[in-house]
């Protein structure tokens, strides 16, 4: 599973790492958090506004911090 974390080192980017990593760690999956600060990699994924949150290549979240248990139901529909 490939987690990421679009953002530029805001503090809603970092609590959407912590979460993300709470919610991956509570479900049992390793919770390697990739974060992609370069906006041009942002951009390159078509989201224009922070955070953003991304499972296996698929935007899931953008510009708004979700809730541990929709990051987690994300996961749930990704998990490979």
């Amino acid at each position: 599973m490939k987690l990421e974390v679009l953002g530029t080192g805001c503090a809603k980017c970092k609590k959407l790492v912590e979460l993300t990593r709470q919610a991956a760690t509570e479900m049992g999956i390793p919770d390697e958090i990739l974060k992609v600060e370069k906006i041009d990699d942002i951009v390159n994924y078509g989201v224009m506004i922070t955070p953003a949150l991304v499972i296996n290549g698929t935007v899931v979240a953008a510009g708004r911090l979700p809730e541990k248990e929709e990051i987690k139901t994300w996961i749930r529909k990704n998990i490979q």
